[in-house]
Parts: structure tokens; C-alpha cells; sequence
């Protein structure tokens, strides 16, 4: 799976992705220009122009933001939800061991 419950950052790579932007307004107070910091972050140069933008509004604007949903179930169902899936498809009346979407999403039902 590509993000955690299927949506957003994991809290370590908001981080990283936060460590990146203040490196950026140490540069900013520097004086170095965008296309230099874009180089040595290996980040767009679109993307250093809306950080400088926004660190010009205020601090604030580089710091995460935090996820951008909440996640559908709660830490207490997705453990339930992984013990679930840890007995099997037979244990839930399938008769092969094979995990399918739809399976999934019937067990989430």
C-alpha cells in the first residue's frame, strides 16, 4: 500500500518533507535565489517560489500542514481489521486462501 489506510503522509515522511522547506528558508535568508535552491534540495523551482511566497507571508506558511484526511477507521478497527485478516479467507467462509478486494472490502463492511 502506498500511504497508511490508503491516503495521505506517514508522519515520517511530513517531517522530511517539512525539514526540506525550513532548509529552503535558511537559504532564503541567505539571499540565495530559487533556481540554487531548488539544485541543491532537487525540488522543483515552482515549488521554491510558493515556499519563498509563503515564508515571506509568515513562518507558518512552510510548516506541514498535517494530513489532508482523517482516516476512515479508527486505530481500534484497524486492529480488529488486521487480526481478522491474520485467520484467513477460509475462516470468513471463502474457500481459497486468497485475499481480494472484494473480499477485503466485504470483511470491512
Amino acid at each position: 500500500m502506498r500511504y497508511p489506510q490508503g491516503g495521505g503522509l506517514t508522519a515520517e515522511r511530513q517531517a522530511f518533507r517539512e525539514r526540506v522547506r525550513v532548509e529552503a528558508v535558511a537559504m532564503f535568508t541567505d539571499g540565495r535565489g530559487s533556481t540554487e535552491v531548488a539544485k541543491e534540495l532537487r525540488v522543483s523551482v515552482r515549488s521554491v517560489q510558493r515556499w519563498r511566497q509563503a515564508w515571506r507571508a509568515g513562518q507558518d506558511g512552510i510548516r506541514s500542514r498535517g494530513p489532508v484526511s482523517r482516516p476512515k477507521l479508527s486505530d481500534a478497527l484497524f486492529a480488529v481489521l488486521e487480526e481478522e485478516f491474520a485467520k484467513g479467507p477460509v475462516a470468513h467462509g471463502w474457500s481459497d486462501q486468497r485475499w481480494t478486494l472484494a473480499r477485503i472490502k466485504m470483511l470491512i463492511g
